[in-house]
């Protein structure tokens, strides 16, 4: 019987497969907060939305144009400093979020690689004069 991946940790089976259970999952914002959160599309109810262009319009507020990666809707507009620092908190999440997966995705290719070199040593696939 061929032997069972074992769960890991970081998120990967000893046979470098992912266990999508690790990913969290995206927070979903409620409908109360959907009308006033930057980073929920208006076309698509999308919460990937990003800023590509901004800047200060007055003061107190931000002008910040935005993208929607799922239908392309691009759309903008002048915000308060309080929904700027709210979007720019939900874009740090996000930005953790990529870098938690990255580090999941990075140490289960290593494992891969490990295993396949393993491998290859052990059925004398690999000489000194590989090197």
């Amino acid at each position: 019987m061929p032997d069972e991946p074992t769960a890991d940790p970081a998120g990967a089976s000893r046979s470098g497969a992912l266990d999508p259970s690790t990913f969290r999952p995206r927070r979903r914002t409620t409908t109360h907060d959907r009308a006033k959160a930057l980073h929920v599309c208006p076309s698509c109810d999308s919460e990937l939305v990003y800023p590509f262009d901004w800047g200060p319009a007055d003061r107190t507020r931000w002008r910040v144009d935005l993208c929607c990666p799922e239908c392309e809707w691009i759309g903008g507009g002048v915000f308060s400093q309080e929904l700027v620092d709210a979007f720019d908190e939900e874009l740090d999440r996000g930005t953790e979020q990529l870098l938690d997966d990255l580090r999941l995705l990075a140490r289960a290719n290593m494992e891969d690689e490990v295993d396949r070199f393993v491998a290859s040593l052990q059925a004398n696939l690999i000489v000194p004069e590989d090197f």
